[in-house]
């Protein structure tokens, strides 16, 4: 079956044959070419429309398509354009309005975005020519891309019968208003000429076909890839604003193994009401949602724009919305620079205690223990080894401490505890380290060590840390019991096992040996063990 287009002659709706169409253009094209600059051309043009309407109707109604046959027998009996005589009728120029035209995008000439063909009717230029320079300076050199999506995005559609005569000029834009429907609105199809006002050659034409087809696969390929972008744009802001919502509303999961992040992860917000004020953290818990989430809200909205291609004036809620969020980012950053001044510095303390016994076997065990411990939360770095203990009834943190042990230089057993805090200043941040609560004793053979210190109720997390530093005579045997084995802290292990997964006392050995260069199990120790 052939294809056929509906057209608009003189306010009549035909439907006729794809040839017999472009028969009839080209025969209109050559009639308003002859006419345009002619002085009562446009009623020329008019009357000639209306004859060919009546004769369309009078061969076969409104019922059956135009066909070539029918094309034909119209031009032979209204005449070719050569045919008429207007030699005696005066010619003028093309009448221009004081009106300024104005540059848009043509809609009713349109390959891909109409571009060319609005060029075209500013400049009163064949748009073929336009659309040969964008696709050889797009081939060459690549700018014509560009200039092509800018000049898309720049100019505005002439979707309305003001901007098409704005963009072809009120005198030149009466033909354009001679192909309207009689409801006022321009017919879906094709024009039959390009508004009357230039020409376009057979080879034009022809090009222009070859364009449009061209158009349309671009057009498809860049859909295709839009959906593409869209469907990705949507699922990510879906799944982060679910997966935000399950972690910090409806706290699921907990908390994440350790041997996946290499950390243990908490809700934050029971922690956050230890490191700032209790007054703030609902307001930074609050702007922090916002902040996060709006983004994903405009992924989703524009996920969809790009997948089902709709238009919405949502400039002043696009624009609303940037501007509430950068509001957001600003309060939010304000507020957590504020809180933030509290980690501004480092202070340090320490205090060492000389042992009075060298005994050949020194024994460590632990006093407060973390087994004993009742606490709600822990967070824990895995890398760094420090873990923080939160009891939300007491409202106290507690952090474990870890021992280093190492060789003695000068042969004098000490204990040496290290304390470090943050604060506003150096000495704000020494008088924190001041509130640590830790103790040990010693008792002749023996040294008792807490496993983990205490920060007082309510103070605020600083990155408090302690660190115990024990200095021993080499050759001493050290012996932990159950608890206090899980003071050890790695760096203080004979590199022979640093980087072993039996780095454990409890896969190893509670017994070990001060070397030269760290402890390392008795076992592996041929002197300890005849």
């Amino acid at each position: 079956m052939d294809k056929t287009i509906n057209i608009n002659i003189a306010g009549t709706l035909f439907q006729i044959d794809e040839e017999a169409y472009r028969i009839l253009r080209d025969y209109l094209q050559a009639i308003n070419n002859r006419f345009r600059n002619v002085q009562g051309g446009h009623e020329t043009i008019e009357d000639i429309e209306s004859r060919i309407a009546e004769i369309f109707q009078s061969q076969n109604g409104l019922a059956g398509a135009v066909s070539k046959e029918n094309v034909e027998t119209m031009i032979a009996i209204i005449g070719k354009p050569e045919d008429f005589d207007h030699n005696e009728i005066e010619t003028e120029p093309p009448v221009y309005t004081s009106q300024r035209k104005r540059m848009y995008r043509n809609p009713d000439d349109s390959i891909i975005s109409g571009v060319c063909g609005g060029l075209g009717a500013y400049l009163n230029t064949d748009p073929v020519l336009f659309r040969i320079l964008f696709v050889l300076f797009t081939v060459s050199f690549g700018i014509g891309f560009f200039v092509y999506i800018a000049l898309w995005i720049a100019l505005p559609s002439a979707n309305n019968d003001a901007k098409k005569r704005e963009m072809y000029g009120n005198a030149c834009h009466s033909a354009y208003s001679h192909n309207k429907q009689p409801d006022g609105t321009t017919p879906p199809s094709a024009p039959l000429y390009n508004a009357g006002y230039y020409n376009t050659t057979r080879i034009g034409n022809a090009l222009n076909e070859v364009f449009r087809a061209i158009g349309r696969v671009c057009f498809i390929i860049l859909r295709i890839f839009l959906i593409i972008i869209g469907v990705v744009l949507v699922l990510t802001g879906f799944l982060f604003i679910l997966s935000f919502v399950m972690i910090f509303v409806f706290k699921y999961p907990g908390s994440f193994p350790t041997h996946v992040f290499d950390m243990n992860l908490i809700y934050s917000p029971d922690f956050l009401n230890y490191i700032v004020n209790p007054a703030v953290a609902p307001w930074i818990i609050a702007l922090a949602a916002v902040a996060i989430i709006l983004p994903m809200l405009a992924l989703i909205y524009w996920g969809v724009k790009m997948i089902f291609w709709f238009k919405a004036k949502d400039g002043v809620f696009s624009l609303a919305g940037l501007v509430l969020w950068v509001l957001t980012l600003a309060v939010l950053a304000m507020i957590l620079f504020n809180e933030g001044i509290s980690f501004a510095e480092t202070g340090k303390s320490s205090s060492q205690y000389i042992l009075p016994n060298k005994p050949d076997t020194l024994y460590i065990k632990a006093d407060k223990k973390v087994s004993d411990l009742k606490f709600d939360k822990e967070l824990s770095l895995k890398k760094e080894a420090y873990t923080v203990f939160i009891n939300e009834e007491k409202k106290e943190l507690y952090i474990r401490t870890y021992l280093n042990i190492y060789s003695s230089d000068n042969g004098v057993s000490k204990i040496k505890v290290r304390k470090l805090s943050s604060g506003r200043s150096e000495l704000d941040a020494i008088k924190k380290t001041e509130q640590l609560q830790y103790k040990y004793s010693e008792n002749s053979d023996t040294l008792v060590l807490d496993e983990y210190f205490t920060i007082p109720a309510g103070r605020k997390w600083a990155a408090d840390n302690i660190r115990i530093d024990l200095y021993i005579q080499e050759g001493t045997v050290i012996k932990f019991d159950k608890s206090s084995e899980n003071l050890l802290h790695t760096r203080s292990v004979y590199e022979d096992y640093e980087n072993s997964d039996s780095l454990s006392c409890k896969s190893v050995s509670r017994s070990w040996i001060v070397t030269e260069d760290g402890i390392k199990p008795v076992s592996n120790h041929p002197e300890k063990q005849k």
